[in-house]
């Protein structure tokens, strides 16, 4: 459904001066149903967009966002693909959420959360409170395995991240 309304979601965009990027559908949804064979990939919205636009990589550097970004028609509007199951950028991904209860979360698929909220309340200092973030970065795992046949889902769901 949503492939046939890209390019009109796109076209809404750019007309109203908005940059508009598309996201796989990922495994963190709160009921746990998420199914691979379900999402649009990356690959299926790109292809829903060709027909009607030029899309070209943007030359400008990723650096640790998420989004692969595309000038249309040459530019200087651009849209964004967030394929963090079909490409995963896990590489490169320079994120971490501070969830609203306090957790430190150094993956959106982590099953682990390092706890912030209790250092908080007690009173850390500054440098106390960077070295508990240092400490979760370090534990952060190379990839968020989605394609490991032993992929656990997060316990919590993005409206219970953060996004």
């Amino acid at each position: 459904m949503i492939a046939k309304q890209a390019p009109d979601l796109l076209r809404f965009a750019i007309e109203h001066g908005y940059q508009l990027r598309f996201i796989e559908q990922m495994p963190l949804d709160a009921q746990h149903g998420w199914s691979r064979t379900e999402m649009v990939t990356a690959d299926e919205i790109e292809a829903s967009l060709r027909p009607y636009f030029d899309l070209t990589p943007d030359p400008s550097p990723r650096a640790g966002a998420p989004a692969e970004t595309f000038l249309v028609d040459g530019g200087p509007a651009k849209v964004g693909i967030i394929a963090s199951v079909t490409r995963p950028f896990c590489g490169d991904c320079d994120r971490t959420r501070l969830t609203a209860d306090g957790q430190i979360r150094n993956c959106l698929f982590a099953t682990e959360e390092s706890d912030l909220r209790s250092a908080l309340r007690g009173g850390a200092d500054d440098e106390d409170i960077a070295e508990r973030w240092r400490k979760a970065m370090w534990i952060k795992r190379a990839g968020h395995g989605i394609d490991d046949p032993n992929f656990l889902q997060p316990a919590r769901g993005m409206s219970a991240i953060g996004g």
